[in-house]
């Protein structure tokens, strides 16, 4: 059987500040993310189920994907627990999310993929994670690496 990936491609806008950083991004600032979700997997091969074929259909990836991650993240407020006014705003706007870790491109690729591993079904594995901040900046995070 042959392995295969898929990759299905996502934005979505989101604000955050790194708490105790040196630079510009230790002050609230927005990005529009580009996120990229990899499957791997082996293609169905069963010609009674309408999905034979595909690792995936890729409307059940965008429905995973979108629950787990875009429908919280998109126009959040990320902030690291213990930031100054997290709690205060977190009260007062609706979408400000506290995390425990500090809110960097690196850990949110982390944090999304933590989300995700265990939300795909059967026989369809996260491969990878590309997380761009910019149009010029990403990151990866791929699972063969974090075993």
């Amino acid at each position: 059987m042959a392995k295969i990936r898929i990759t299905k491609e996502y934005r979505f806008e989101g604000a955050h500040a790194l708490k105790g950083y040196d630079g510009k991004c230790r002050h609230i600032h927005g990005h529009s993310y580009a996120l990229f979700v990899t499957v791997t997997g082996e293609p169905l091969h069963d010609n009674v189920n309408p999905k034979t074929g595909m690792v995936m259909d890729f409307g059940e990836l965008k429905k995973v994907v979108s629950e787990k991650i875009i429908s919280r993240f998109d126009h959040a407020l990320i902030l690291r627990e213990g930031a100054p006014l997290a709690e205060e705003l977190g009260e007062v706007y609706k979408n400000v999310i506290i995390v425990n870790f500090q809110p960097t491109c690196e850990n949110l690729a982390i944090h999304f993929a933590s989300l995700l591993k265990e939300n795909l079904p059967e026989g369809c594995d996260l491969f990878g994670i590309k997380l761009y901040e910019t149009p010029t900046s990403y990151v990866e995070w791929i699972a063969g690496e974090n075993l």
